[in-house]
């Protein structure tokens, strides 16, 4: 009786091929796949940022399917950096940087508002330097404001001085980028007054600077933000709705029980020594989006400034169709 011989290049060899073939496609899938479900978001070291720590602590980007990276920027000028490369696909920004990454050709969204002033928890306070005889908005006019100019910083300060009938010929202010460097200079009474963001503001209050006027006077105007590139939002649009499925979350879990994360802050945002004991962590924007009229008062301050040559349409720079409505129930 002939046995059947198997040829080395029959079926069995087509067999194995084809198997081989399909591991090599499967192999290979799998880090596209991987990639595709990466995000690198670019945050800088303040408070804003919590979100993201609360979302990783509680794995809440892994509940979601999503690998999602943070990476520490030292300054805004860093981060835009990153943004210009294409090494990121989304950062924590302000409204002023998304219209200036856009003047020339659509390139980045606003996808959410991560926090914005209210009656409790002003984002940015004018002070004067510790002995001032400074004491309301109206002192202001004549005298030299520590400022950061062309961004939040400088945008807030115009719009309290100008919401305490400031006019214009009478508002000063000095350049002094460095956060740290101005905060310095007011504490040592080289600047008479200056802007600052919050916690550092509180500092400078307990080392015995006045508060003079904050942010909780515009309410609604000052306001920080999460954008994404439109190429991320493209290619990566079921991943962003999941990351903004988490952030929320998060978002939800810290506004419902913030002593509970008191101790995750300290580890991993920068709390000035001498306010740690007392400082309330404080409350996060849920599901929103700035509006046109802040979109708006924005593009009116750049163009007056000669920032942009006209103004940023805003259906061009937020996206309106990621998020539900303010104020929505959860997502399931």
């Amino acid at each position: 009786m002939q046995r059947y011989r198997r040829s080395p290049n029959g079926a069995s060899s087509g067999r194995f091929a084809a198997v081989f073939t399909f591991l090599i496609i499967l192999l290979g899938a799998i880090p596209a796949q991987a990639a595709q479900n990466n995000l690198r978001i670019a945050l800088l070291p303040i408070i804003d940022s919590f979100p993201y720590h609360v979302a990783q602590a509680e794995q809440l980007f892994t509940q979601a399917g999503i690998n999602v990276t943070g990476l520490a920027v030292s300054s805004a000028v860093n981060r835009d950096q990153l943004m210009q490369s294409g090494e990121i696909d989304g950062m924590l920004n302000e409204l002023m940087t998304t219209a200036n990454f856009n003047r020339h050709e659509a390139r980045v969204k606003i996808v959410s508002v991560v926090r914005a002033a209210d009656q409790t928890h002003p984002l940015f306070r004018i002070l004067g330097a510790p002995g001032s005889t400074l004491q309301h908005a109206t002192d202001l006019a004549g005298i030299p404001i520590g400022i950061s100019r062309n961004t939040i910083i400088e945008y807030v300060t115009d719009r309290l001085l100008q919401q305490a009938c400031i006019s214009e010929n009478a508002i000063r202010k000095q350049s002094v980028p460095s956060i740290p460097e101005r905060y310095q200079l007011l504490l040592q009474g080289r600047l008479q007054a200056a802007t600052l963001p919050d916690p550092l503001a509180q500092s400078a209050m307990a080392s015995g600077a006045v508060l003079i006027i904050d942010d909780r006077a515009i309410a609604g105007r000052s306001l920080s933000v999460l954008s994404f590139t439109n190429q991320a939002l493209q290619k990566k649009r079921p991943i962003i709705k999941r990351f903004l499925k988490a952030w929320n979350l998060a978002v939800q879990h810290i506004n419902t029980n913030p002593e509970a994360y008191i101790a995750l802050l300290m580890d991993k945002i920068r709390i000035p020594p001498d306010v740690q004991a007392n400082y309330q962590i404080p409350p996060f924007a849920y599901r929103q989006l700035p509006d046109r009229s802040q979109w708006q008062d924005v593009m009116t301050w750049m163009v007056a400034r000669r920032l942009l040559d006209h103004p940023i349409d805003f259906n061009t720079s937020v996206a309106l169709d990621l998020l539900d409505e303010p104020g929505a129930p959860p997502l399931q």
